[in-house]
């Protein structure tokens, strides 16, 4: 239960290649902190090598530290973020959710609210197909869904980035676009509902 004066934590955890996830899961960061009380955790994963013997160091150089599981058992709501590989999250952020069997039996997750974003290159390169691959493992863990109703006057006027499934953002060739500012507007209104439902039911 949330008391007055107690702050609570959202986790943002996402696994971002060219930065284009990062700056969303930032903007969004900002939207869950609008909401008196709760403060954004932001994690990222670690990269999957083709090498077996090659590791990643156990703290990244810059950026989010690594996740692990008290943040997923300490989060009163999640946002997930991952670039599309194919139409499909990317393999590190699929690896890591592979390996939350033990948050499974123990739910850890269960019926805490859940958002989910990512970034394409081209305009029609799997977004909304990469938002509903990763609902499907939070589902199986009890979580809560949510989008972005077309209340938020944004929805229907972006002509880049931006889906009723989740925030998104049209990264370019490269991934050298930066985000629209109904992108931003978009990721923002995404995160501050998902804290404001948190903050409701924690309560």
């Amino acid at each position: 239960m949330l008391m007055h004066g107690e702050s609570k934590e959202v986790l943002v955890l996402y696994y971002s290649h060219h930065g284009s996830v990062r700056d969303l899961a930032l903007n969004i960061a900002r939207g869950i902190e609008q909401i008196p009380g709760i403060t954004a955790r932001l994690r990222t994963v670690p990269k999957v090598s083709t090498v077996c013997e090659s590791t990643e160091t156990s703290i990244p150089d810059d950026g989010s530290p690594y996740v692990d599981a008290r943040d997923l058992e300490e989060c009163i709501g999640l946002a997930l973020g991952s670039p599309t590989r194919f139409g499909n999250m990317a393999a590190s952020l699929k690896y890591f959710l592979d390996s939350t069997s033990a948050e499974w039996l123990k739910g850890s997750l269960v019926g805490k609210p859940a958002v989910v974003f990512t970034s394409t290159t081209t305009m029609h390169g799997g977004q909304e197909s990469t938002l509903l691959s990763m609902m499907l493992p939070l589902l199986h863990h009890g979580m809560m869904i949510l989008g972005i109703p077309y209340t938020e006057a944004a929805l229907s006027e972006t002509c880049q980035g931006g889906t009723p499934y989740g925030a998104s953002h049209v990264s370019g060739r490269g991934g050298n676009t930066k985000s629209s500012e109904h992108e931003k507007m978009l990721a923002v209104a995404l995160g501050r509902r998902l804290a404001d439902t948190a903050k409701k039911m924690a309560a």
